[in-house]
Order: C-alpha cells, then sequence, then structure tokens
C-alpha cells in the first residue's frame, strides 16, 4: 500500500489529526521548562522569584504555540 493510498483511506478531519501532532511540541516544552525550574530551585532557593518569573514566561511561550496549533488547521482548512 502506498502512501498516496494510504493518506487517501483515512476518513475524518486531518487538521484534528495534525493539531495532535502538533501538541507534541508545546507538551514536551512545558515539561523542560518546569523540570528545570524545579531544578534551579532546588540548587538556588535564593533565586525563586527570578526562577519562578522565567518559568512563567517559558510556559507561556509554550503554551501560544500550542494555541497557534489549534488556529492552524481552521485557517488552513478546506
Amino acid at each position: 500500500m502506498s502512501a498516496v493510498e494510504l493518506a487517501a483511506g483515512v476518513s475524518g478531519s486531518l487538521g484534528s489529526i495534525g493539531y495532535g501532532l502538533s501538541a507534541i511540541g508545546p507538551g514536551i516544552g512545558v515539561g523542560i521548562v518546569f523540570g528545570n525550574g524545579t531544578q534551579a530551585l532546588a540548587r538556588q532557593p535564593e533565586a525563586a522569584g527570578l526562577i519562578r518569573a522565567n518559568q512563567i514566561l517559558g510556559f507561556a511561550f509554550c503554551e501560544a504555540l500550542a494555541l497557534i496549533g489549534i488556529v492552524m488547521p481552521f485557517v488552513f482548512g478546506q
């Protein structure tokens, strides 16, 4: 079975499949942000305010990618 036949046999919205795949990246990013933030807090508890602010900023950027991924199938869908 070729790739063209396989793609033609997929029923449903390919946009939702694309979003599911695009949600992997921000999920990994959020895990990295909070994992490294926890390690940084354990190493330097006196810098908690700065580390927490950077964690929130990194989380916001990762979630912005996820929101863009939600919108793109509607923008470019047919």
